[in-house]
């Protein structure tokens, strides 16, 4: 019998939770509609033939700055939404800061919403951001739909009137009082502003500026005293947290301590902590500098060791675009680089050749950490995030043996500089969905630019 499809990924090896099986996908209505053995369509169904691949779930990207309004020159919605559909992510969610006025109330949500609107090739959700002198602005943030609030516990850079500044100790307990008043989150990079800045000054005094005084300035205690005192105020306030791109084995050991005490908290990293080292910030300058720092190689594979044990909850990319004279300009000190690394469209294939293909772990739990996890814990599970009957077709095809090396002209940011260009990845993406509409195939670059809308689907939960 013929059913009324619009679209059938033929052949597949789907990736579903906990396993890979061979199956056909039937897309109706932009939903995943059926999964079985050689499904019939109609004459009109569009059969997408992925024989010898792997289909899995869109990547969701839960941190990424695209730094609109008025620092799109740096990378806008539409751009940086066409290099994550490249990558195969079909969903993501802005980060407030780096726009002019940073996304604090409810005035600078609707210049971001207005900006993204039409802009995106997948859909997005938004942060809203904790900041000196807003607790008054975020119940109605929240009310708006943001999908949680973003603060840093060190300097987050970045100069002139208006921009997103770090919390002080008071703002942050008293944020997360009203944060776990609303049911909310509260996203946090975690740094200790007095030891980094410290340090920081100490070395400049003492003409000390390249990569590895850099990362001496930010050293592993500094995310360890964070992330400990930020675990002692959600204790008291009940705040549910979310620990960004931790760097260290220690801290996400200190967050899995918290979750056996009870309390409701995750932790993400980041491909560049899993795929580079602080070597690379000495052989690639200022393009593999971010905050927190790479660390040392042993570092890298006791992160490693802590993905596969469990005590990571997610991986994002924290694609922190900028002009190239902001890293490359001749003279500029690593001090003085801007800090953020190019990499929303890498992050999949990265994964899945260093995670599945170097250290063979089950394409299931790598999958699970860029879509399932995510997903389930900013409240977008009923939408998206795994291969599901009724969810979104957001859908990612991959060749697990298209061996490629990645060139800056393969990049869709507004400026084409990447930590990862010249690698040699083991994998690529050949076709990315959203909800059931082609955006992305390898062999013609992004064919929809604009379909992505903004979900006001909040992650809040009951106040304790």
């Amino acid at each position: 019998m013929e059913e009324s499809y619009e679209l059938i990924i033929r052949n597949g090896d789907v990736v579903l939770p906990g396993e890979v099986r061979k199956l056909d996908i039937g897309v109706k209505d932009g939903r995943i509609a059926a999964l079985g053995e050689a499904l019939h369509g109609s004459p009109a169904t569009t059969i997408i033939d992925a024989a010898g691949q792997y289909v899995l779930p869109g990547m969701i990207d839960m941190h990424v700055h695209f730094n609109e309004p008025a620092f799109g020159h740096w990378e806008g919605f539409r751009s940086g939404s066409a290099s994550l559909a490249a990558g195969g992510c079909t969903c993501y969610s802005d980060m407030p800061l780096n726009g002019n006025p940073p996304t604090v109330n409810i005035e600078a949500l609707r210049l971001k919403t207005e900006a993204a609107a039409g802009n995106s090739a997948v859909d997005y959700v938004l942060w809203g951001g904790l900041v000196p002198g807003n607790l008054e602005d975020l119940e109605e943030l929240a009310a708006a739909g943001v999908t949680g609030f973003k603060a840093f516990i060190s300097n987050p850079g970045g100069e002139g009137e208006g921009r997103f500044r770090e919390v002080d100790d008071n703002t942050l307990y008293q944020g997360m009082v009203r944060i776990a008043a609303i049911g909310g989150i509260l996203a946090l990079h975690a740094e200790s502003e007095e030891m980094t800045s410290a340090l920081g000054a100490a070395a400049l005094r003492e003409g000390r500026s390249t990569a590895r005084d850099f990362a001496a300035s930010r050293p592993p205690e500094a995310e360890l005293e964070a992330v400990a005192r930020a675990l002692l105020y959600s204790e008291r306030t009940g705040c549910r947290l979310h620990f960004v791109h931790i760097s260290t084995s220690a801290a996400l050991e200190l967050i899995h301590e918290a979750k056996q005490r009870g309390l409701d908290v995750t932790a993400e990293t980041c491909p560049h902590y899993l795929i580079l080292n602080e070597d690379s910030m000495e052989e690639l300058g200022p393009l593999a500098k971010c905050a927190p720092p790479l660390r040392s190689s042993g570092e890298r594979e006791r992160l490693w060791h802590a993905v596969a044990a469990g005590l990571v909850d997610l991986i994002a990319s924290d694609h922190s675009p900028c002009p190239a004279e902001l890293k490359l300009a001749p003279g500029l000190s690593f001090f003085e680089a801007w800090g953020g690394i190019s990499g929303a469209q890498s992050s999949l294939e990265l994964m899945f050749h260093e995670g599945v293909r170097v250290r063979g772990l089950p394409v299931t739990q790598i999958s699970a950490l860029l879509s399932e996890l995510p997903a389930r814990r900013f409240g977008l599970e009923q939408r998206k995030g795994s291969i599901t009957p009724g969810l979104d077709a957001d859908l990612v095809l991959l060749d697990p043996n298209a061996n490629y090396t990645l060139q800056a002209e393969d990049l869709y940011y507004r400026h084409k500089h990447s930590p990862y260009a010249g690698m040699t990845l083991s994998c690529k993406v050949t076709a990315t969905l959203s909800r059931g509409n082609v955006v992305y195939t390898a062999g013609e670059g992004i064919v929809a630019a604009d379909g992505g809308e903004w979900l006001r689907i909040s992650s809040r939960q009951p106040a304790r």
